[in-house]
């Protein structure tokens, strides 16, 4: 059998008059998509066309819930209660169900945006009230956690499903960290590297330290960063790479059965 693999990109978040990231050639090129929920980014009229387009070209749909931070774009760590912060996130997961039910579609996984994600990784009481919001508003959701991190183990210990991520185009430390935004090293723009890097990620099961280090690392999906500027080349070379190498891309949901 192939090996198979995912392709997940963050997208939906635009807002009102102002569009972020090239959603409609994104979706061409991935499997799954991260929409956001209106706080960091996004509103109801972007999650429906998104949703729309999504059902169009065979993807499927997951939340991207972040911090009520527009002006930050949910890059900002905030800190708040357990309590509020999962309020918060079945929030968004609520808003983007009903967007999708005007698409004929669902919602198939959760994966939580920018510093949301960052500090879920590392704080167990943050990535617990994330579980909890996705527990409570549609258990069968997958929890979309970067590998080895807080989330991970959070999702194991309230019996969720769990789908494990890895990245296509940001670079890790020794530890399996990502590197910081504020490292100019942090996010891989040539596609060239990032597919060659991909392919070897994919087929070896493992990562790559910034230092060349190879890290053993389970994951089940890739993501891309949609926002940013190399994001179509990115994953148009990763793509085809990955085709070229007999790889075979599938939705989350597909690569979870197995």
């Amino acid at each position: 059998m192939a090996v198979r693999i995912n392709i997940n990109a963050d997208m939906g978040e635009g807002y009102g008059h102002y569009r972020i990231g090239n959603d409609d050639e994104i979706l061409t090129l991935v499997q799954s998509v991260n929409v956001a929920c209106g706080l960091h980014g996004g509103d109801a009229t972007v999650m429906r066309e998104v949703c729309l387009k999504a059902k169009e070209n065979g993807v499927s749909i997951g939340a991207h819930p972040g911090f009520n931070d527009i002006w930050g774009f949910g890059r900002r760590q905030i800190r708040m209660s357990p309590a509020d912060l999962e309020y918060l996130v079945a929030y968004q997961l609520g808003a983007l169900a009903g967007m999708a039910a005007y698409a004929g579609t669902k919602v198939t996984h959760v994966k939580p945006h920018g510093a949301l994600n960052n500090m879920a990784a590392i704080d167990k009481s943050y990535a617990l009230a994330i579980g909890r919001a996705i527990r409570t508003v549609d258990p069968s959701l997958y929890y979309l956690a970067l590998s080895g991190s807080a989330m991970e183990t959070a999702a194991l210990e309230l019996d969720l499903p769990l789908a494990r991520e890895a990245f296509i185009d940001r670079l890790y430390d020794d530890a399996g960290n990502l590197l910081t935004r504020t490292d100019p090293r942090a996010v891989i723009k040539d596609p060239a590297i990032a597919a060659e890097r991909t392919v070897r990620m994919v087929l070896d099961g493992e990562i790559i330290s910034v230092d060349g280090k190879p890290l053993p690392t389970r994951f089940d999906s890739l993501c891309v960063h949609g926002d940013e500027p190399t994001a179509i080349a990115v994953a148009r070379a990763v793509r085809g790479a990955l085709e070229e190498a007999g790889v075979e891309l599938v939705t989350l949901p597909e690569k979870m059965r197995g």
